[in-house]
């Protein structure tokens, strides 16, 4: 079939404005059918026109009231008055948020989950200006060695908010397949011959490369292809996958689903951000619900690569 009548995974996401990891998945599962031309994986639009009028279909059928089978966990939806329903931005790239939002929008019929897919400085920008309502952040603080709090603190000064744990995952290295450049450590990205990818500036793991790079004393022109950079986990594992690079940093996921090795070199903490008023009440207390109920971290552990121990903490809050 021609390229006219496929589309890409970068393509599939920007139709459905959905991230490139939710339509992994829904081609992981099965839900989307997809094939492999060389490197690429593509999507027949008449599979893509299957797959809209399928969710349109379970959509429409999902208010009908319905007896759920023996041992099935559902979620009680709150109806409202006619008019009351609240826009909520959720910001961030994980797909974890994905699933956060579509356990909002069907428990609680006061919200419209609308989701914002940018990096975690730029989510909480956004937030301090009043344009996110939950926001994800995974930003590496290098003097302290802590996670989130210090960064929230200062873009977030003269705001009430809470800060709670969605889940923790593996940052790292992703390398070619056996590690051919022996990459190990921050030090070894200086080494003649390496080539690295980046991330885009304001995102969480552009944090943790810069503080690394200065507490290892590395400047980024000590390191080849560190002008490059790249939007999300998936197109960074992807550029190392096409050999136009040797090593980039990321998530552990995002390595297994294309193909390429990780390198573990730190668990990170991926937090949820909420401002505290009298409006979010509601809100905070229907995301606490979600993110501690066993239904959603059952979802998220059959993803795999996410650490739960966490999962519905409230890390830190102001009063």
């Amino acid at each position: 079939m021609s390229s006219e009548n496929s589309y890409t995974t970068e393509e599939i996401a920007k139709l459905l404005r959905i991230s490139k990891l939710t339509v992994y998945d829904l081609i992981k599962k099965g839900d989307l059918p997809a094939y492999r031309v060389g490197r690429q994986m593509r999507v027949d639009a008449s599979d893509l026109e299957a797959y809209k009028a399928k969710a349109k279909g379970e959509y429409k059928q999902q208010p009908a009231a319905s007896a759920p089978g023996a041992g099935a966990q559902v979620a009680e939806p709150v109806l409202v008055k006619a008019g009351a329903v609240r826009d909520i931005i959720i910001s961030g790239q994980d797909v974890s948020l994905d699933m956060l939002a579509s356990h909002l929008r069907s428990r609680d019929q006061a919200y419209r989950p609308l989701r914002s897919y940018v990096g975690s400085i730029n989510s909480l920008i956004a937030m301090y200006a009043g344009q996110a309502d939950i926001v994800s952040t995974h930003l590496f603080d290098g003097e302290t060695g802590e996670y989130n709090i210090p960064h929230v603190r200062s873009i977030l000064s003269g705001h009430r908010y809470m800060i709670v744990n969605l889940l923790s995952r593996w940052a790292g290295f992703y390398v070619q397949p056996g590690n051919p450049k022996a990459i190990q450590t921050w030090a070894d990205l200086r080494k003649a011959g390496i080539q690295m990818v980046n991330r885009e500036k304001g995102s969480g793991a552009r944090t943790l490369i810069e503080e690394e790079f200065r507490l290892h004393k590395i400047k980024g022109s000590d390191v080849m292809g560190y002008e490059r950079e790249e939007a999300n986990h998936l197109a960074v594992a992807g550029t190392v996958a096409r050999m136009e690079a040797d090593v980039g940093i990321g998530i552990e996921r995002a390595a297994a689903m294309v193909g390429v090795d990780f390198v573990p070199l730190v668990r990170e903490r991926y937090d949820l951000v909420l401002l505290k008023n009298e409006e979010n009440e509601q809100l905070i207390s229907r995301v606490l619900e979600i993110l501690r109920s066993e239904l959603f971290q059952k979802e998220l552990s059959a993803i795999g690569g996410y650490e739960l121990t966490h999962t519905g903490k409230i890390m830190y809050e102001t009063w």
